[in-house]
């Protein structure tokens, strides 16, 4: 089995942990940090059990990172300083682009921004909406419940070739989201 290089990953993780501080899980008092390690563990998960992996380390690192550029004051230039260029062509890709319209455009941008970099940047939204398919916040409406649901059916449809666990388990997490509505 190919690994993801532990120092790299060290470096990440300090990194995110850094840009990340005082955030918090929205509608709860769970520090951010705890979203980047469920997502990074998704991550670790599939490379062992997907010997197909080619990048272990784009994929792990970028799942650290995936939030990074959209969520804090890093930015493009500095994840390609610290990281390389291609740790931060996926983080881009994974980021939303709020100068769009609406969350619809900025989702549909992301995915094909997405679709052309490795296959491990689309196990990365993968992981991330794995993740995010936990209990709702207490304060989202069914409609709201029902759009996010969507949306990751939407991100199923479009990245789920990108690895067949992680497809797998998304494919549950939103069965299983429907208990929310």
């Amino acid at each position: 089995m190919t690994i993801w290089n532990q120092d790299n990953y060290i470096k990440a993780w300090n990194y995110a942990s850094s840009a990340h501080n005082g955030q918090l899980v929205p509608g709860s008092t769970i520090p951010y940090i705890n979203h980047i390690a469920l997502v990074a563990m998704e991550a670790m998960t599939a490379v062992a059990y997907d010997d197909s992996i080619n990048n272990p380390d784009l994929l792990v690192l970028s799942a650290i990172l995936h939030d990074t550029i959209e969520d804090t004051e890093s930015t493009y230039e500095d994840i390609s300083e610290i990281f390389g260029a291609n740790i931060a062509n996926g983080v881009l890709a994974l980021s939303k682009d709020i100068n769009l319209p609406s969350k619809e455009e900025q989702m549909r941008d992301s995915l094909n921004r997405i679709k052309v970099q490795p296959k491990e940047i689309g196990m990365v939204k993968l992981a991330d909406r794995i993740t995010n398919l936990q209990t709702p916040p207490k304060y989202w409406n069914k409609a709201k419940i029902n759009k996010y649901r969507d949306e990751a059916s939407l991100i199923l449809s479009e990245l789920g070739h990108s690895n067949n666990y992680l497809a797998t388990r998304l494919k549950l997490k939103i069965e299983a989201y429907r208990q929310y509505l």
